[in-house]
């Protein structure tokens, strides 16, 4: 079942099956550079994310660059973490998940929840998430992404959304930044990405402030590979795995 809900500016899309533990949540924020996407061109990797787990799946909509720069789509996303608190979820039984851009939001709003005085989630877990937008990593300048991104693209995100400046707010830049007393946090990343590097220095970091990480990369992935899914054998593998993660840390 497919449910529109407001549990943010946008409004968002709550899919679950009939045996999907109500008690449970997973906020999922889509990728697409902050420009692009919703809860609908993510559908069947929330579908499947919801079949694998047993628990209702939130894909979370939230204002789009240029209309909405940055911080918009970071407000948006840390409303919707407010909105399940508030209709009664338990802090632990809710899991922040994200790719690609939506990873950068659910680690800034996992951030912020802890900045703010607000519970921290039962779980995180971030699929290529895009973290570090200064372009110096040794796989931004080395690895020939594609299908779905290449320097220039990510360029073109950064400029739109942050405007000329790579800002430095810990929540929309989180890489570099205190990372001490988030939830324990999954991390797939294909070796083929741009990106790679970014979830490397997240599972260090996390890992250096006492922070359970689990680092996983997926050799010859792409960026956001999921989205291939159920078609690519390695795209289910990576939201099932991801499933049984959300599900082995969910308390209710």
């Amino acid at each position: 079942m497919i449910e529109r809900v407001s549990s943010g500016p946008v409004g968002d899309h709550l899919i679950r099956y009939s045996n999907s533990n109500d008690k449970c949540l997973i906020i999922h924020l889509h990728g697409g550079g902050f420009l692009f996407g919703s809860s609908r061109s993510h559908r069947v990797v929330a579908a499947n994310l919801a079949r694998a787990s047993g628990v209702a799946v939130l894909v979370g909509d939230y204002r789009l660059a240029p209309e909405h720069p940055a911080p918009a789509a970071h407000d948006d996303a840390f409303a919707i973490y407010k909105w399940a608190l508030e209709q009664g979820f338990a802090p632990s039984s809710i899991c922040l998940s994200g790719d690609s851009a939506g990873g950068n939001l659910t680690i800034s709003t996992a951030m912020r929840a802890r900045d703010e005085g607000l519970p921290n989630p039962g779980a995180v877990v971030v699929m290529s998430p895009a973290l570090d937008f200064t372009g110096q990593s040794a796989s931004f300048r080395s690895v020939a992404d594609a299908p779905l991104l290449t320097p220039q693209l990510a360029e073109l995100f950064r400029y739109v959304y942050f405007g000329a400046r790579v800002h430095t707010s810990p929540y929309l830049a989180p890489l570099n930044r205190d990372l001490s007393e988030l939830p324990a946090t999954l991390i797939h990343v294909g070796s083929w990405e741009l990106l790679r590097d970014d979830s490397v220095q997240l599972a260090e970091r996390l890992r250096q402030a006492c922070v359970f990480a689990e680092l996983k990369v997926c050799d010859g992935m792409c960026h956001s590979w999921q989205l291939f899914a159920p078609m690519l054998h390695e795209g289910m593998a990576s939201i099932e795995e991801v499933a049984a993660f959300a599900r082995g840390r969910l308390v209710h």
